[in-house]
């Protein structure tokens, strides 16, 4: 990657470890809630890290080309454990990164040219749990809120820069794929969290419906959790062609199918 690129990470990871360890500030108050929520439908499992920091983004070096910039929901159970604190590690990042691998047309190797980031850092063994910490603690709730806030502005941001840097060196713009459709709706957990990314990426004018270009690679997803990802690109993939998932068109398929759910999303 150039240098500019470099430093938009660089300043992204350094801000975004500062956050979760300001926010780790609540694990006193998290990790009963955690527990509670896990106990109705999840095995006891050990809670280590009730904020999680990915530290993939440690990792990343100038030598990397980043393609692609993916937007999970928060860490689960194996995401937060002290071994790994890394982001779709558990079964929905073993299917993303078995799809990519399938599909070297795309040419993305998934744990080397993307990002990996949540909607929020804050740790539930489902997602849904997310709705029980808010509704047990106002702190938390504001907690829930405030991150996903943070971390669509900053995102936002990050993806801008890195847009605005290839475009300069004519290179391959990155794109952001937002996954976890249904929770994006108005009455989902992650609704804060759309409605911030879509603020961000709106030009300062007069004009609210103008938007700057990385808008047009933003792209939105059914999760990888389920097999939802892939399902629904064969069914689009099927409508579109009237026939069986070809491999051929799966860049063409995969830009109208995130575009399609980015405007019933966003409306944009």
């Amino acid at each position: 990657m150039n240098v500019s690129q470099f430093d938009a990470i660089e300043n992204f990871r350094k801000e975004y470890k500062s956050k979760c360890n300001e926010w780790s500030a609540f694990c006193a108050e998290l990790a009963p809630l955690q527990v509670a929520a896990s106990q109705k439908d999840t095995p006891p499992y050990p809670l280590q890290t009730p904020v999680v920091y990915n530290r993939t983004l440690d990792e990343i070096t100038r030598d990397d080309e980043i393609r692609l910039i993916v937007i999970g929901d928060n860490p689960g159970k194996d995401e937060q454990l002290e071994k790994n604190n890394r982001y779709l590690v558990g079964q929905s990042g073993k299917i993303a990164e078995g799809f990519f691998r399938k599909n070297p047309v795309l040419g993305i190797q998934f744990r080397k040219n993307s990002i990996i980031l949540n909607k929020t850092p804050i740790h539930t063994a489902k997602t849904a749990h997310l709705k029980f910490l808010a509704k047990n603690s106002p702190q938390i709730a504001q907690l829930i809120l405030q991150s996903q806030i943070w971390l669509a502005k900053k995102t936002a941001q990050l993806h801008q820069a890195l847009v605005t840097a290839s475009q300069k060196a004519n290179e391959k713009k990155c794109e952001l794929w937002l996954v976890g459709y249904a929770e994006l709706k108005s009455n989902g957990i992650f609704a804060p969290y759309r409605d911030s990314l879509l603020q961000a990426y709106k030009k300062n004018s007069a004009e609210q419906d103008t938007f700057c270009e990385a808008w047009k690679n933003v792209f939105v997803y059914q999760h990888f959790s389920m097999n939802r990802f892939l399902i629904d690109l064969k069914e689009f993939s099927g409508a579109q062609t009237c026939a069986n998932f070809d491999e051929a068109s799966l860049k063409k398929n995969l830009e109208l199918l995130g575009a399609k759910h980015r405007h019933e999303i966003f409306g944009k």
